[in-house]
């Protein structure tokens, strides 16, 4: 099966005084990079697309959702400041299908990371830009994976 770890596309600037940053939608730039999501993923016969509840990735994956037909499924384990554990939980929940799973830029170099120290092969390059797709290949949550990472401008 293979996981892919969509990371959100552009949203502005974060303002940790703002108490409405949470509420960010994609901006110009984010809206292309879920449209080349799209051309990237749109072919997959992916199961489920699930999302951090956040807009920026809810309107990252749902294009991509309304290409397959699929409703994007809102899950706090993939929201900004989510536990490794939580997101862990999740992704061995999921893990025997193709799913697309969108987070933020704290979850998912935590997830990655992981997976690295327990035997993923990565290829290069790599990175966690936003906009940017990891697809882990292989992944069960027991045995190594293939990872593989592409920057999506």
């Amino acid at each position: 099966m293979t996981l892919y770890l969509i990371r959100h596309g552009s949203a502005g600037v974060r303002n940790g005084a703002d108490p409405h940053d949470a509420d960010r939608h994609l901006d110009e730039k984010g809206t292309r990079q879920a449209r080349r999501i799209v051309d990237h993923l749109g072919e997959v016969d992916l199961t489920a697309v699930y999302s951090s509840p956040l807009p920026r990735c809810v309107e990252t994956v749902q294009p991509l959702a309304d290409r397959l037909g699929l409703e994007v499924l809102l899950d706090r384990r993939l929201g900004e400041g989510a536990a490794l554990e939580q997101a862990w939980e999740l992704l061995e929940e999921v893990a025997t299908h193709d799913v697309a799973l969108c987070s933020h830029g704290d979850v998912i170099p935590e997830l990655i990371a992981r997976e690295q120290r327990r035997g993923m092969r990565v290829v290069e390059p790599t990175g966690f830009a936003k906009g940017s797709v990891w697809a882990l290949r292989d992944w069960n949550g027991t045995h190594h994976s293939k990872g593989t990472w592409n920057k999506l401008r």
